[in-house]
């Protein structure tokens, strides 16, 4: 990790090692396609070449001077040549999410004062248009697919003149760490989109904190990338893989990642829990296809899952009983991920211990991990190695951060990754860091002196009639653990009790009756089913037993539908808007009151 300290040395460093190496693959006509790490880097000098003559470069190298590119686009090749190209030139990459709404994208668009903007795909450019004319920076929008009328991104790839590649390389000596290297806009659960400035040395000092957590995995084997680049989780750690020399595979879709993980056999990949969910139910939905033996096989191989411990030695019983579970059962779990998967990482919200136990039992270990884009984004992580893994925690501190707890167990932090500030936004920078400390907002306790465990966020705490507090989410995060739960949100603020709407896991519940040899019919409203309501009242009641008296739910409404972040309900990170929710089912939580 020698002599790198702005982001572009880490793609110089592969470009040396691996001249002729695949670096990016991508799916073209069916075949994986790759982009060999020295096309890669011709190819950004191109687009940096084009940049300057647009006028677009560090200026001053200050924040508010430096030029900025935006991008609106799925995961792919032309999202990190871009991401190079801007680095080359000293001006600034700002990714938004394709998820987020047109309001979203023009608030966006104007305080960052976006000139050229680069968009994916055709639905994108379809709701560009409704509100380009609002954006008065806006000069250039390039498409990455063929879409009429729309200027596609080859345009801009010309040769460079000789005078133009010693440009380019006298602009990279004058970029600092300390320079600014990208805006990330969170998309936050209220008020509007904040930019996150986070600087070379930001995201740097992260990767290279990082590395060790990755000594699973070697430059001769592969990554896919499925989630969104946008969020600095995937991009952080897509340096890290091109730090360590990994070929990286961009899925086609989030609809194609089961075979995309067959064809591309992974060691690693990064999710989020709410797609690890959706990863076990396809593998339980098809566990109850099965009959007979098979199914009682499945069945017992889940209870032996169940029962594994990190770190606690196991009898010769149950490791016997394991083997058998894996060679039967668990093997077919890895092979349906590629077969060669070592580790998946996962971050944004808490991960399920349920889900931990099983694919750790299975031999898929999961390295929950715990950061911000405030951040760059990691402070902590469960390693691969068993000794630093505990489940039900963020893992142990990766090196180089410093982290106290405050007087109410708020999670403060200081080190190399901490965020420069809020872009134009002085006065929220201010709120959230104090003598260099970052207020998380997030409540923890340290176990063992070692491990981090996230209890809540400070925000969403809130006080029922009586003056007691709840905290929803360890409650939320535990009642999901239900397979007839698929959200849930707990509430009662200022109320005598809480109360919870819950999102019901249809298809599971469907089964359920089924086995007992009751039909549902698809045109029957399961939020208003009797039987339904008391199979979801068992359920919650099995939990609340595990919660004080005033935490438990004590009463509930189901909701028709499932919340999305198209629907407005989740962030980009897929945590949930509570106050959208709120005021979207208003009604409901009313009955839940009434």
């Amino acid at each position: 990790m020698e002599n790198i300290y702005r982001l572009f040395d880490l793609f110089d460093k592969y470009v040396n090692i691996y001249p002729e190496k695949g670096m990016l693959y991508a799916k073209k006509n069916g075949l994986w396609t790759p982009y060999v790490s020295t096309q890669v880097k011709e190819v950004a000098y191109q687009l940096a070449a084009t940049f300057l003559r647009l006028g677009l470069s560090g200026k001053d190298m200050t924040p508010e001077n430096q030029d900025k590119i935006a991008v609106i686009s799925n995961n792919r090749p032309e999202w990190i040549i871009t991401d190079f190209a801007t680095q080359i030139t000293g001006a600034v990459l700002v990714p938004i999410y394709p998820s987020i709404t047109e309001m979203e994208w023009q608030y966006i668009l104007n305080e960052a004062q976006i000139s050229i903007l680069f968009i994916s795909d055709k639905a994108i450019y379809k709701k560009i248009e409704k509100i380009k004319d609002q954006v008065p920076t806006l000069k250039h929008i390039y498409s990455f697919d063929e879409i009429e009328g729309v200027a596609h991104w080859t345009e801009l790839l010309q040769t460079p003149t000789e005078s133009e590649i010693k440009q380019i390389e006298h602009i990279k000596t004058t970029v600092k760490p300390e320079h600014l290297a990208t805006i990330i806009y969170t998309s936050g659960t209220t008020g509007n989109p904040k930019g996150v400035m986070l600087s070379h040395h930001n995201i740097v000092s992260n990767v290279k904190s990082c590395m060790e957590c990755f000594n699973f995995c070697n430059s001769d084997e592969n990554a896919l990338s499925f989630l969104p680049l946008n969020h600095i989780f995937e991009r952080t750690v897509m340096y890290i893989y091109i730090c360590k020399g990994i070929s990286v595979y961009f899925a086609e879709g989030m609809e194609t990642i089961g075979p995309n993980l067959r064809e591309v056999k992974p060691v690693v990949f990064t999710t989020v829990p709410r797609l690890l969910e959706k990863v076990y139910e396809k593998i339980d939905a098809k566990g109850s296809e099965l009959q007979g033996m098979k199914r009682k096989i499945f069945d017992w191989a889940v209870s032996i899952a169940m029962q594994f411990e990190i770190g606690k030695k196991k009898s010769l019983s149950y490791n016997i009983q394991l083997a058998i579970a894996d060679f039967l059962v668990f093997k077919k779990w890895r092979e349906a991920i590629g077969g060669k998967i070592k580790a998946i990482v996962t971050g944004s919200a808490a991960c399920q211990v349920k889900l931990l136990r099983l694919f750790t039992a299975a031999q898929i270990i999961v390295m929950e991990g715990y950061g911000l884009t405030e951040t760059s984004p990691v402070i902590s992580v469960n390693r691969f190695q068993e000794a630093n893994r505990m489940f039900g925690t963020v893992g142990t501190i990766i090196k180089d951060i410093e982290v106290k707890l405050g007087e109410d167990g708020e999670i403060i932090c200081k080190g190399p990754n901490v965020m420069m500030g809020y872009y134009k936004h002085d006065e929220l920078t201010n709120e959230v860091i104090k003598d260099g400390w970052f207020y998380t907002g997030d409540i923890g306790v340290l176990l063992d002196q070692k491990f981090l465990k996230i209890t809540d966020r400070k925000k969403e705490i809130f006080k029922i009639s009586g003056g007691k507090y709840v905290a929803p989410l360890p409650i939320e995060n535990k009642m999901k653990e239900s397979p007839y739960i698929e959200q849930i949100m707990v509430v009662g603020q200022n109320e005598k009790f809480a109360g919870a709407l819950v999102v019901p896991a249809k298809d599971k519940i469907k089964d359920y009756f089924s086995q007992l040899g009751v039909r549902i019919d698809n045109n029957v409203d399961i939020a208003n089913d009797k039987d339904v309501l008391k199979l979801i009242r068992k359920e919650l009641d099995t939990y609340n037993k595990l919660f004080s008296a005033h935490e438990q739910v004590k009463k509930f409404q189901l909701v028709p539908s499932e919340w999305t972040i198209e629907g407005g309900e989740l962030t980009a990170t897929m945590k949930l808007k509570r106050k959208k929710i709120m005021e979207k089912y208003g009604v409901l939580v009313e009955k839940i009151y009434q």
